[in-house]
């Protein structure tokens, strides 16, 4: 149990840290002309990924906390996830947010994982969504939240981005 909570404890620290590096850069892109698109969805991702969390708790504390039997391979491929995801916000910098924001005449970023494939954060956090709660068998949450974000991403999020790429100035 002190293994699944010391996890969590660790998740939500890293979630909020990110959430004020996201504002910051986000006053930091608005001082220089950037504005937000998008924004009507956003609490919509806020409100699936606390739901996420959530459910991981209560669905692990009704399992006992305990890991799963295939532990070590799902919470090493999330270990793998944090390291890409960090290697997103790296390569972004002062540009990497949560939300979506247009920076107008600023080149895309074209280094770092996006030399290779496009919105690959979004792709990081589907594999998070699946490989953590499973390391604690907490099946419910890995299959209903993957699948909710998967729809939220398709549906919403990358073609509001796809299109703020082509409106962009």
């Amino acid at each position: 149990m002190a293994f699944f909570y010391t996890v969590c404890a660790a998740v939500a620290t890293q979630r909020v840290s990110e959430l004020w590096l996201a504002n910051r850069n986000g006053r930091y892109i608005r001082s220089r002309g950037g504005y937000e698109v998008g924004a009507g969805h956003y609490k919509y991702i806020v409100m699936l990924h606390v739901c996420f969390f959530l459910s991981l708790l209560l669905e692990g504390m009704r399992t006992g906390g305990e890991p799963a039997p295939w532990w070590m391979a799902t919470f090493s491929l999330f270990l793998l996830a944090q390291l890409f995801r960090y290697w997103c916000i790296l390569s972004l910098g002062r540009r990497w947010n949560t939300r979506i924001y247009v920076l107008p005449d600023a080149p895309l970023v074209r280094r770092g994982p996006y030399r290779f494939v496009r919105h690959p954060n979004y792709w990081i956090v589907t594999v998070e969504l699946l490989v953590l709660p499973l390391t604690f068998s907490a099946y419910f949450t890995a299959v209903f939240f993957t699948l909710c974000n998967l729809w939220l991403l398709l549906r919403v999020r990358i073609p509001a981005e796809e299109q703020a790429l082509r409106d962009q100035p």
